[in-house]
């Protein structure tokens, strides 16, 4: 399978917290190549197993999130205007003069645009000012309420970034929905992997809904597989751009990521700290089979392994990624080479769960 054909498949997909069907069809698609049987959940988590060639072993759950940021409809003005709200952490500073799509109450998507004010008529007081969401309106080219409701938008609908998908040089890939589209693209080609190379232990892969919006999917998917061990996978911060330089170490194209802290501090004050026998094993097993490994922590951030370690008797949690630039933008950029070797590294260490595994934290 394909990772660079996959991401633009999966980028390509409008799939906002709370409306991921349609990622989670395609999810569910794939995963029922390789999978021994998929479900749904009531939230819309998709779930593929794995059965283990040995029983009683801990059961290995790795997730990623399907869904996107995006915005809210929460008013609709009588010229046609469409108010909004974020739908998650959607930066301000890139809104103006971008596109989008409006999805109405049936399921079909509108393009809309978010246009600044003209620069013509725009005082020099405000030309270096971030508007604030509130102020700012999506245009769909309406000339009044009416004409919104006739499409089936009213208060309530979401929108996203109007998705699309370019390819750089050097093989990299930018564009919208990267954070997670990456972890999608991961899972799958780890389900062929392990499809192919069946582990003793039962891994259940999952692609959950909501993480942009409180990080809710993991959590519940967590109560119907009851993981022992879970490996979350998400985009990490790249440092390699002239603005981060030398406050990541990470580099697009460095290979995977491990991640061994998030700290959000705004707002929850939750995180992760990576579990101690399981970024071992991940280290030991990258050094073992020679592969590409990158160190990184995550300040101001969270994931999906936030809540989900907190699970039953507690989960054994790691946080893996690749590395990304330009994050909750239009434009993330990351290496598909590193979500390909990320599968591989994570398909080696489903291979070494046995009974020795060390639940504890301590070593």
């Amino acid at each position: 399978m394909n990772v660079s054909e996959l991401l633009q498949e999966f980028m390509m997909v409008p799939a906002p917290s709370g409306y991921e069907h349609e990622m989670a069809e395609k999810m569910k698609q794939y995963f029922s190549k390789y999978c021994d049987y998929v479900k749904t959940d009531h939230l819309g988590n998709c779930i593929g197993t794995i059965e283990g060639k040995v029983s009683g072993l801990p059961v290995l759950m790795v997730f990623g999130h399907m869904d996107s940021l995006g915005m809210i409809i929460r008013k609709v003005e009588k010229n046609g205007y469409v108010r909004v709200d974020r739908l998650g952490g959607l930066p301000e500073k890139v809104l103006p003069g971008t596109e989008f799509l409006v999805r109405n109450e049936t399921g079909e998507w509108f393009p809309a645009v978010m246009g600044p004010k003209s620069h013509h008529v725009t005082p020099a007081e405000e030309k270096y000012h971030v508007d604030k969401i509130a102020s700012l309106a999506l245009d769909l080219g309406a000339s009044n309420a009416q004409e919104i409701q006739e499409m089936g938008i009213y208060t309530g609908c979401p929108a996203v970034y109007k998705p699309r998908f370019n390819l750089l040089k050097n093989g990299l890939i930018s564009g919208t929905f990267v954070d997670n589209r990456g972890a999608c693209a991961c899972l799958v080609k780890l389900a062929e992997l392990l499809q192919e190379h069946r582990p003793d232990c039962t891994v259940v892969l999952v692609g959950t809904v909501q993480e942009e919006f409180n990080l809710r999917g993991a959590m519940m998917a967590a109560r119907t597989v009851k993981p022992d061990i879970a490996i979350g996978i998400d985009v990490t911060l790249a440092g390699d751009t002239t603005d981060l330089s030398g406050y990541f170490d990470t580099q697009v194209g460095a290979g995977p990521c491990v991640q061994l802290y998030t700290f959000h501090s705004r707002g929850t004050l939750n995180g992760n700290l990576a579990h101690g026998p399981l970024f071992h094993l991940v280290r030991d097993i990258a050094q073992e089979k020679e592969l590409r490994l990158q160190r990184t922590t995550g300040l101001g951030m969270l994931t999906d392994a936030s809540y989900l370690q907190l699970e039953e008797k507690g989960v054994a949690v790691v946080d893996m990624g690749f590395a990304t630039r330009y994050t909750h933008t239009p434009v993330e950029t990351c290496d598909p080479q590193d979500i390909e070797e990320l599968a591989e590294l994570i398909s080696h260490v489903a291979t070494k769960v046995d009974k020795s595994f060390q639940m504890g934290r301590l070593t």
